[in-house]
């Protein structure tokens, strides 16, 4: 996703997009495009070769996108979906965003039995890294399944998804094993930026459970549930998204309050 460093006087920030696991940037184009007054970046995590490469990866683009916010006087916006939400909490945490819009995310994906309503259980995580090793495709093409709900598949959402086999077996290790440790949970009343966060109310990757945490946690956050939505919230609903994005980014960012705490 191109950007430009010479930021135009009439943008109105910077966004940072963080996608999902073993997904690219593409599945954000659409919402891009429907945001013309932001300038769009994205983190390209589909090579990282350990945990640790891809915070890094992160990290870094956070920290270039805020030095180029902060020259042009405008706002960092970091926008996650799923595993994209987690290292969006994480930068967040860091210092690093001034906003978040989170979709279908979780301040942490593993969960125990008692807390089945808000992620998955770990042994489930760690079958899927050892299918990788064996059959990495069969495991993408099962997850892909639970993206989406009935309808959804029928209305051949899964079309709009970039291909199968975009990430290598490393980054898709990598993102599974950052879904396993990653918890940012004693971390939410802290993250103080302002947040809206989307969720899909039949989501089965991330549970609605997850969206209802953070929504109590977060000090200053905005629940958008979708009916009969899956785990990718935005895709086919983009005009939805952008439109409820501008009426939460009018209504409470036309003061300073976006500038760095």
């Amino acid at each position: 996703m191109a950007w430009n460093k010479k930021l135009e006087k009439d943008h109105r920030g910077i966004i940072l997009w963080l996608s999902g696991w073993s997904m690219t940037d593409m599945v954000f184009e659409r919402l891009c495009i429907l945001l013309p007054e932001y300038n769009h970046i994205s983190v390209d995590l589909s090579e990282a070769d350990s945990v640790e490469g891809m915070l890094l990866l992160t990290e870094m683009a956070a920290e270039n996108a805020l030095c180029v916010a902060r020259e042009g006087g405008v706002p960092l916006l970091v926008a996650g979906w799923s595993l994209g939400g987690l290292l969006a909490l994480r930068l967040a945490a860091k210092g690093y965003a001034d906003s978040l819009v989170l979709f279908a995310a979780t301040a942490r994906f593993t969960r125990s039995k008692e807390e089945a309503e808000r992620g998955w259980p770990d042994p489930y995580v760690r079958g899927m890294i050892t299918g990788i090793t064996q059959d990495r495709q069969a495991v993408e093409t099962k997850f892909r399944k639970l993206i989406f709900t009935d309808v959804e598949w029928e209305v051949d959402l899964h079309k709009k998804l970039p291909p199968v086999g975009s990430w290598t077996s490393s980054a898709l290790i990598a993102g599974l094993q950052i879904l396993r440790s990653e918890e940012y949970l004693t971390e939410l009343p802290n993250i103080r930026c302002p947040v809206l966060i989307v969720h899909g109310a039949e989501d089965k990757i991330c549970p609605y459970g997850a969206a209802l945490e953070l929504q109590e946690q977060l000090p200053d956050a905005r629940l958008y549930s979708i009916p009969a939505c899956g785990h990718i919230p935005f895709l086919g609903r983009e005009n939805f998204i952008a439109d409820e994005w501008r009426r939460w980014w009018n209504e409470g960012q036309n003061g300073p309050s976006w500038a760095p705490i």
